[in-house]
């Protein structure tokens, strides 16, 4: 059947994509009230370009194809944050910080999840230049603002640090592929696997793995990493930002969860996951990044955040279509069609949709109202 498409992708029909853009247009003059400039990074880049620094999950999401002009690799975006790291590093140029916010679609070879499709409408921004603590929470109070802004207020969001795993890990001498076993289990709380692969650790860094899983809740948690952790300095560093964060931003639910190590091999210091009511799964994540645009010629301090715009859209209030006036198509006296064209575009003006009725044209159910001649005038009535 050739009207089906692939799976996991889907149209947006008109109230859904009225719905989107709605949002859309509202997040992006956010993040430009707050300084942060839309670029539009191309859908295709060089393989190599678009995967630099990213890691090996980011690889396997990515569509790859052979540019017919040049014979090389390409690649189908399946993240814009590598983009907007190269923008900033390679074309902008500029000195002190750089604030950029993008919105387009990106596409993924598998679902990030059985409700995700494969094709999200990538939502984010990212702030460069400033490796302070202050920086990452600017992003984030900037993510719980704009979907507050758009009536998706978070249910909480939880912070995490992945210096500390990296610090344990270093000092337990942990062979990468055994960083990457424990990675798994830590993301999946699977706490039998995880005393299994730490039995042959040495008993301070076995013990700290294992309590991984288990330091996640409120502010309290912080003070049970620090009297529970080694004291490495790479530890007591991140558990410090943290507790900034929880100082400067009490109006924020926020939460900790030092197991949740998301983009572990992309990420290098506080990473954050928003949870909207009623959903099952991250609705944002964010975090610090530092050094993605060396590759492109400036390893910068980096912090920011995406969102898919389309799964969003699906936990805002539906707001009502607007509707619309049907201005006739026929009946209308030689005298009047002045008028009718004046006072149509007067009402465009003004917002209101209009449409004019083709010859024939039956009247649509998006038609609520029709532009009618009473008296010396086109007035505007309302249909039963």
């Amino acid at each position: 059947m050739n009207w089906l498409l692939p799976e996991y992708i889907a149209d947006a029909l008109p109230a859904e994509a009225a719905r989107i853009e709605r949002l859309r247009r509202a997040l992006l003059d956010h993040f430009r009230l707050r300084g942060y400039e839309y670029v539009m990074p191309p859908m295709l880049q060089y393989l190599e370009s678009l995967l630099t620094g990213t890691g090996q999950d980011l690889n396997l999401r990515t569509f790859k194809l052979v540019d017919q002009l040049s014979g090389r690799s390409l690649g189908v975006r399946a993240d814009i944050t590598p983009q907007a790291a190269r923008i900033d590093a390679h074309l902008l140029n500029q000195t002190g910080v750089t604030r950029l916010c993008y919105c387009g679609t990106v596409l993924h070879t598998l679902p990030a999840s059985v409700s995700a499709g494969r094709e999200p409408l990538q939502m984010g921004a990212e702030l460069y230049g400033y490796a302070g603590i202050e920086a990452d929470l600017e992003v984030i109070r900037l993510l719980a603002g704009a979907l507050a802004g758009i009536e998706l207020p978070l249910a909480r969001i939880d912070l995490g640090h992945v210096g500390i795993f990296r610090a344990l890990a270093e000092a337990a001498g942990l062979p990468s592929e055994d960083e990457d076993h424990l990675l798994t289990l830590l993301q999946t709380k699977d706490r039998p696997g995880l005393a299994a692969a730490c039995a042959t650790l040495p008993a301070p860094w076995r013990e700290a793995l294992l309590l991984l899983p288990r330091l996640y809740g409120g502010v309290e948690v912080i003070d049970l990493a620090r009297a529970a952790l080694p004291p490495l300095p790479a530890i007591a560093a991140a558990l410090d930002g943290l507790r900034h964060i929880f100082a400067a931003a009490p109006e924020l639910p926020l939460s900790v969860d030092l197991s949740d190590l998301r983009g572990y091999h992309y990420h290098n210091g506080v990473v954050f996951a928003a949870y909207a009511a009623a959903y099952p799964a991250a609705i944002a994540l964010g975090g610090r990044y530092d050094g993605a645009g060396r590759a492109f010629g400036r390893a910068r301090p980096a912090t920011g955040f995406s969102f898919d715009l389309r799964e969003a859209a699906r936990l805002v209030p539906a707001m009502p279509l607007a509707g619309a006036i049907l201005a006739p198509a026929a009946g209308v006296d030689a005298g009047h069609k002045a008028e009718l064209a004046a006072r149509i575009a007067a009402l465009r003006a003004e917002g209101e949709i209009v449409i004019e009725q083709l010859p024939h044209e039956a009247e649509g159910p998006l038609c609520d109202r029709k532009l009618i001649w009473v008296g010396d005038n086109w007035m505007i009535e309302t249909k039963d």
